[in-house]
């Protein structure tokens, strides 16, 4: 009997011992007496003593995305919603632009909780929501990249200051609802979501900053005022 002959018979009676399994990837590797190896996708029985070769790990569901980042705490994906696994690149990025981390984190809890795979019906992505023409604006080629996003989120509130004159409540109206809006009145656009987010940064950042008196959505604060980056 010739060596293809063989493999096939070989292959033949491997079905027939190991019986009938339901199809999956999972790969069987065996050496018959002739020292011969083969290579099966059914698992092994007391006949023919098969070992495994290769385990088809099922596919994780993720949002269809390039490059979608994993963000792990401990080896595994984190889905805590906790600041703690992205504190480096918000401290870096507020060194790197001259804006509290703790302000950061601030929007980054009233924007997406710390999900860095949030998305909003409007299309914003990542943990500081950017749209995605700001996204592309910006050069942040993958939003829901933490790093990435947190610069570039960074780098455009950093923007709004700059515009606002440090003043925060103004700079955050301007980051919810866009700079022209706020840039025709110079005061906070009478919009309920804009004034109530607004509202919610103030407090997370009052929460993170410890300061013992409410800050006001009306009030002048500057970023001379609150702000210090160490």
């Amino acid at each position: 009997m010739g060596t293809a002959s063989r493999m096939l018979l070989m292959a033949a009676m491997a079905i027939l011992f190991c019986g009938q399994y339901p199809a999956k990837a999972d790969m069987y590797t065996y050496v018959d007496s002739k020292g011969t190896r083969y290579y099966t996708n059914v698992p092994a029985t007391s006949s023919i003593p098969c070992s495994l070769y290769h385990r088809d790990e099922p596919a994780i569901s993720k949002p269809s995305s390039q490059n979608w980042p994993e963000v792990r705490v401990g080896g595994r994906r984190d889905f805590s919603k906790s600041s703690a696994v992205y504190d480096q690149h918000i401290k870096q990025s507020g060194y790197r632009y001259n804006v509290d981390p703790q302000l950061i984190k601030a929007i980054i809890k009233a924007e997406s909780d710390f999900d860095c795979y949030a998305r909003s019906q409007k299309g914003a992505q990542g943990l500081m929501q950017l749209m995605p023409g700001t996204a592309r604006d910006l050069n942040v080629s993958n939003s829901f990249d933490p790093r990435a996003n947190i610069d570039g989120g960074t780098r455009y509130f950093r923007t709004m200051l700059d515009t606002f004159n440090g003043n925060i409540p103004l700079s955050l109206a301007a980051y919810n609802a866009g700079p022209n809006l706020v840039k025709r009145t110079n005061q906070m656009p009478q919009i309920p979501e804009t004034v109530e987010y607004v509202q919610r940064v103030l407090q997370h950042y009052k929460d993170y900053k410890g300061v013992g008196q409410p800050l006001s959505v009306t009030s002048a604060i500057r970023v001379s005022d609150l702000v210090t980056v160490r």
